[in-house]
């Protein structure tokens, strides 16, 4: 593959990079000596799970595994201690080691649903290898090569500070912590998100004042998740978890706006952008569910994909899945073979509370044998086999014990 091919490739989907001139030159120069490039990208475990939105960039990672060159994992297990201020408008939680250990493994899991783990392919580090290494001058030394003005230019650190909340001197260090990563690896590139350009152009900046050639910075827009307003984000509900079913997965993306299609297609897809386009204004609707099937089939195989399809369309239908679970509701919570609505939705899993059940009632979201549930206060008459559904896609099977 030529570098006019390799570039249309890197370059999809990218929000911003800095440069498109220096990536081809380090392109051109791993033709010619046989060197794959070290591409850089670093993630913070502080959070047990990744979502669709981590795999922009992890997707843009292993399409430099493609095209022969080496992906270099960062696990932050350090620098989670700290904790990103990026988009932050609060100082984070600091969090234990132990939280940072298990959350990793899980990172690590995770990640290999797309990356190449091939040991030729993938080098996996943690920045505590080098940071936990340093001593108190050799902070010092690196605090000095980036002054407070500088720090404050970030938009994070400008909009809080004006705002008169608290900065932690920590938080500035995240920046060359991260910066320094580069460093110690020796990266040509590095891929972030939108809300990863100031650090990531510290580890450029870093690496010039350390003799090193600068790396190339890829920055990836933020996925929009499913409320088709906000980025994807677990606290706000709107993810599609890499670890979730076929069926979660396929019936998730065909409750996105169209307008999101698009996107969703260039960052989580290969599918060629004129294919896509085509399609979406042809038929939109065939288009989301080529879409969603195309997703569920990477993180899970071609058969699941289509029984997810079928499932879901069986649904739509008002017909019913194949494999739904069983529930057991214990005897003792009945009196004359009824219980009450709002306490059959809470032990069939479907809310958290009484009172977030009774709203659910009260909102038309639940059903029993197909027949909605009209009064959130009321009881209903229940027993082995009944079938309570929350919505489309939730679903489960009474057993009377």
């Amino acid at each position: 593959m030529n570098i006019d091919e390799q570039l249309q490739i890197l370059t999809r989907g990218c929000d911003t990079i800095y440069s498109e001139k220096e990536l081809r030159q380090k392109l051109d120069k791993s033709a010619e000596t046989g060197k794959p490039l070290r591409a850089k990208l670093g993630m913070d475990p502080t959070a047990p799970d990744i979502h669709l939105g981590h795999t922009v960039v992890l997707g843009k990672l292993r399409q430099f595994q493609d095209l022969g060159h080496r992906a270099v994992l960062i696990i932050g297990d350090y620098t989670a201690m700290v904790g990103d201020p990026s988009g932050r408008n609060a100082t984070r939680p600091m969090l234990s080691p132990e939280q940072i250990k298990a959350n990793a493994q899980t990172y690590l899991d995770q990640a290999g649903k797309v990356l190449d783990l091939s040991p030729d392919k993938l080098e996996v580090r943690s920045n505590s290898e080098w940071l936990a290494k340093m001593n108190f001058a050799d902070v010092l030394r690196l605090a000095s090569k980036k002054t407070v003005a500088r720090m404050l230019e970030r938009d994070t650190f400008e909009k809080r500070f004006k705002a008169e909340q608290e900065i932690g001197i920590h938080e500035l260090l995240y920046p060359l912590m991260q910066g320094w990563d580069s460093v110690c690896i020796e990266a040509d590139v590095e891929l972030g998100g939108t809300d990863q350009t100031f650090n990531n152009l510290v580890g450029r900046d870093l690496q010039k004042i350390e003799g090193q050639p600068p790396q190339v910075v890829l920055i990836m827009p933020l996925l929009v998740g499913l409320d088709g307003t906000e980025k994807m984000s677990k606290s706000l509900g709107n993810y599609i978890g890499v670890t979730e079913s076929a069926d979660d997965m396929f019936s998730k993306i065909m409750s996105i706006p169209d307008s999101l299609m698009a996107d969703y297609y260039t960052l989580l897809t290969s599918v060629p952008a004129e294919q896509f386009s085509a399609a979406i204004k042809s038929n939109p609707r065939d288009a989301k569910v080529a879409l969603a099937k195309d997703i569920a089939a990477r993180y899970h195989d071609a058969p699941a994909a289509d029984k997810a399809e079928a499932e879901f369309f069986a649904k739509m239908k008002g017909g019913l899945p194949d494999d739904i679970p069983e529930q057991i509701i214990p005897a003792s919570e009945l009196e004359d073979g009824h219980i009450p609505a709002f306490k059959l939705v809470v032990l069939c899993g479907f809310a958290a509370t009484n009172g977030q059940a009774r709203r659910l009632i009260a909102e038309g979201g639940v059903r029993i044998n197909q027949k909605p549930i009209e009064d959130p206060n009321g009881t209903v008459e229940v027993k082995s086999g009944d079938i309570v559904q929350r919505g489309k896609r939730k679903f489960v099977r009474l057993v009377l014990k």
